[in-house]
């Protein structure tokens, strides 16, 4: 443990400035930078030790962050405006991570935490460094490349956005959690490009959204071929030759290239994702319920009917497919709305029509009493829409 004790009070007294700061400006008296120095100290020797575990880590970058933010609110009481060690405290929690995600590198939720705090506080640069080196250490990981793909897009960077959604599609094929996201993530930029083109009609609606600065943004690089390193030369986890094969040249071509304001990549998604392993009638019910819930989106409807007539060709009674037909009426509509009350009309017949041409009729009857159960949990619910959707349920329980 004497090795152990060196290391604690080698990072220990790399605090000693700031404390001294603290007291000397009446931030923490003497009595509360003793129980500082004492909790980081049990901390250091409990991170250091041999059986650390990601949890000990990330409870010490919590409480450091708690530190931090019980500093910047005494500051602010006090009318103190300026520190030498202002941000000592963010860069403190930043470097434990670092360290707690080198000793744990196969640890993805401690990962997620690191670049969740790294986003909050926007150390942009910090950010695209690490989301970088945990790609590479897990590839296969869908949160991290969604995060690194809804970042982009969300800088207004759909051209590395889309980048990083084929780069990891490639990676996670085991299901389809990261092809719906893409899917998601496509439609959501179309929703954002419309409202956009009704706003400003006079700008360009494909126009990317100013940023506050390149640090803003996590790039691959500004190219219509994807690369293999990021914007500070870090390699980005390359696909074996299998791997690259699930999003082909032609297909990311195409993938990239087009403009896309009538569905065209939502649409190519799906058609490539027909031929993973993965797929299904229940897959391509998760494309279709998220593809529908986008009603104010011109291309939705295209898009839908891509979907709901490769399922009625492959998979026509399935309770899936029936389930989809039977929802699509009243998708992306609120409850509390005049069209979902007409459209539930509509929903009511569509469900005793394929009640009784599909396959399995408890499959069906056990999706409709889950969507219904979504819908009575509101408890502004309207009473006589409630009752309507009680009986249903019922029905379809008896089924």
């Amino acid at each position: 443990m004497a090795g152990v004790a060196d290391k604690a009070r080698f990072f220990l007294e790399k605090s000693v400035p700031q404390l001294r700061e603290w007291e000397r400006k009446d931030i923490f008296n003497q009595d509360e930078i003793r129980n500082i120095v004492s909790k980081r100290n049990d901390f250091e020797h409990r991170v250091l030790s041999p059986g650390n575990v990601p949890a000990d880590w990330s409870a010490y970058a919590k409480w450091e962050h708690s530190l931090e933010t019980l500093r910047v609110k005494r500051c602010q009481r006090l009318k103190i405006r300026h520190l030498a060690s202002g941000h000592a405290g963010q860069g403190r929690v930043l470097s434990i991570y670092d360290r707690g995600t080198k000793r744990h590198a196969n640890s993805a939720w401690l990962w997620k935490e690191y670049l969740q705090y790294t986003a909050k506080v926007k150390a942009s640069k910090r950010f695209r460094r690490v989301m970088t080196e945990a790609l590479r250490m897990m590839p296969n990981e869908v949160e991290l490349w969604t995060m690194a793909g809804r970042r982009s897009a969300h800088n207004g960077d759909m051209a590395s956005a889309r980048s990083f959604f084929m780069r990891g599609c490639r990676f996670c094929t085991r299901d389809a959690t990261l092809w719906l996201e893409y899917t998601r993530c496509e439609m959501d930029w179309l929703a954002k490009v419309e409202r956009r083109k009704a706003d400003k009609p006079q700008n360009d609606p494909l126009k990317p959204d100013q940023s506050n600065g390149a640090d803003d943004e996590l790039r691959i690089e500004d190219s219509d071929e994807e690369s293999d390193v990021d914007e500070e030369g870090r390699l980005l986890p390359q696909p074996s030759k299998e791997q690259a094969k699930v999003i082909d040249k032609p297909a990311a071509k195409q993938l990239q290239n087009n403009p896309a304001m009538d569905g065209a990549i939502p649409m190519a998604i799906f058609d490539i994702s027909k031929k993973q392993s993965f797929f299904g009638p229940e897959t391509a019910a998760r494309f279709f319920l998220i593809v529908a819930s986008y009603r104010n989106v011109s291309a939705q409807p295209k898009v839908s009917q891509h979907i709901l007539s490769h399922m009625d060709e492959h998979f026509a009674t399935h309770p899936a497919t029936a389930d989809c037909h039977v929802r699509q009426p009243i998708l992306g509509l609120r409850a509390n709305t005049a069209e979902f009350v007409q459209n539930l009309r509509e929903v009511l017949a569509r469900l005793d029509k394929y009640l009784a041409i599909v396959d399995d009729k408890a499959g069906l009857a056990s999706k409709t009493v889950a969507w219904i159960d979504d819908l009575l949990a509101d408890a502004e619910l309207d009473e006589a829409l409630r009752k309507v959707l009680e009986h249903t349920k019922q029905k379809m329980q008896a089924v």
